[in-house]
Formats: C-alpha cells, structure tokens, sequence
C-alpha cells in the first residue's frame, strides 16, 4: 500500500465521537418600533407583538399625544416599510382624529436600501449590542430591559453623532439625488 494514503482499517468505537448538535428552538418574536430625537439625547423603544398598520398608526398618536404634545411638526425619517403611511392613519382612526395627528407629522422615507441614513438604525444597533445581546425568555422581560436601557441612555442624553453630510451624499448618492452637473 502507498505510504501517503490513509489506512483503510476499520474504526474502532474508542476513535468515534460524540456528536452533539445544539437545538434551536424558538420562543416566539416581537416588534420594536424606536423613536429618536437625536438633538435632544432622547429615544423611545416600544415593544410590540407585531407590527401591522394598526401598531404604527398608534405609536404615531403616541408620538404625537405622548411624547411631544407641544410640538407643532414633527419630522420623521423612516425607512420605506409598507406600514410607514400616513394612510395607515386613516384606515385605524377617524378622518378627524387622523388629519389631525397627520398634520403635526412631516415624513421623510430613506431611499430604497438606505435605511442606514436613518439615524435610529444607529440607536437599535447600539441596543441590540448593550441590551439584547443574549436570549430572553419572554416579552416582558424584553420589556423591562429595553425600558432599563431606554432610561439609561436619556438620562445620560446621549447624542448620535452623525457625520454623513451632505456632500457626502451628492457623492454616495448621486444616483438617488443628480445634480444639473451628474
């Protein structure tokens, strides 16, 4: 038999080993829709158990009702999920009571696979890396964590520093926006 080739002898039970095979098992999921008012060093996490049109015509009722009642716009920059209308508002709500949270928002969508132009991706990653980081068991304790970050992060107010300006963009994004030049 050549030298270089493996012996063809029969394995014996001590050269086997054990295989253990790690079983994923899933415990359901959930939603979270986040808020983020980068100039004031605030942000809001909701968890949620879906998220259809109806979750997010209330958390912009929320938004506007809750968190900024004296405000008189409210931009927000959202990335293009079928959800994200301002019709969403209309199919939940009355015609009265939908045009008039309509009309305290102004929406900017990102560009189609730009969503990373949206600030508060920036904030959900810094979540997932500080707080869900790991398994958790259930929903309310995905609650109770976020909140616990949530609270941490606005009491310390702290700030995204956003660095992509807007040349920057003519540049990256000279596709999505030309100029009389490109």
């Amino acid at each position: 038999m050549n030298q270089y080739l493996p012996s063809l002898k029969q394995k014996t039970n001590q050269d086997k080993k054990e295989k253990i095979d790690y079983e994923y098992e899933r415990n359901g999921t959930c939603n979270l829709f986040a808020f983020l008012a980068p100039h004031l060093g605030w942000r809001h996490v909701k968890v949620s158990g879906r998220r259809t049109k109806v979750d997010f015509a209330y958390c912009m009722k929320e938004l506007v009702d809750v968190h900024f009642p004296e405000v008189d716009v409210i931009k927000l920059v959202m990335d293009n999920l079928n959800t994200h209308t301002i019709g969403a508002l209309y199919e939940v709500f009355e015609p009265a009571e939908a045009r008039r949270i309509a009309q305290k928002l102004e929406i900017h969508h990102t560009p189609k696979h730009g969503s990373w132009l949206n600030m508060v991706e920036s904030e959900l990653s810094v979540l997932v890396r500080q707080c869900l980081n790991r398994r958790l068991p259930n929903i309310e304790t995905l609650k109770k964590e976020v909140s616990i970050w949530e609270e941490n992060r606005n009491e310390n107010q702290v700030r995204v520093n956003w660095r992509f300006r807007k040349e920057d963009a003519r540049i990256k994004l000279k596709r999505v926006y030309p100029t009389p030049q490109n």
